[in-house]
């Protein structure tokens, strides 16, 4: 199988891993020796990003306080059942630090401290998801998914990562492939 880095995964409905369910994942690597992926489309409910800020301590208490609240109240999304601790940042490709990892047409993959300070207090990215933890798939564990009907793979967008809601983001990815919940069959089809 070619490699699937910066397309998306989209659950089926009938997903029977519930920390799947309804997830929209963006494949940041994937290669012989597995894939790594961030869900983009599952918010943390009583998280938000001035709590991680709070949390690290990444600035000044008062400074901290007076960011505007389109930053305090920025969501943190569920990246996966991986590292569950550990951020990770997809962005424009206008930020770049030596640890970026460019994923796919003009975005970009951080995961150190650096650029949660950038998006709080600037030079911040022009866009950005912020996510706790990742989805990580051993050699052949990935392509197996899919070939049992778990997974359909649908073209990256950046619209659909940036600027859907969040809410909307299953049933977009859905739309992007010109199907729906009702036309999708649990069956695998193999030829």
């Amino acid at each position: 199988m070619n490699s699937l880095e910066g397309q998306f995964l989209v659950a089926m409905p009938d997903m029977s891993d519930e920390r799947f369910a309804e997830s929209v994942i963006l494949l940041v690597g994937h290669g012989s020796e597995g894939a790594m992926g961030i869900v983009v489309n599952h918010e943390l409910a009583n998280l938000r990003f001035a709590d991680i800020l709070d949390e690290l301590d990444l600035g000044d208490p008062d400074a901290v306080i007076r960011l505007p609240d389109a930053v305090r109240q920025r969501t943190v999304m569920r990246g996966g059942p991986v590292e569950k601790g550990r951020g990770f940042v997809l962005h424009s490709s206008d930020y770049s630090s030596g640890n970026s990892y460019p994923v796919t047409d003009g975005i970009c993959l951080t995961a150190t401290l650096d650029i949660l300070k950038a998006m709080a207090f600037g030079p911040a990215p022009r866009s950005s998801l912020f996510a706790l933890g990742c989805c990580g798939w051993s050699a052949g564990q990935l392509e197996g998914e899919i070939g049992d009907n778990g997974w359909l793979t649908a073209p990256f967008s950046r619209e659909l990562l940036f600027e859907t809601p969040v809410e909307d983001r299953y049933e977009a990815a859905l739309a992007s492939l010109r199907i729906t919940r009702a036309t999708l069959s649990p069956d695998a089809g193999h030829a």
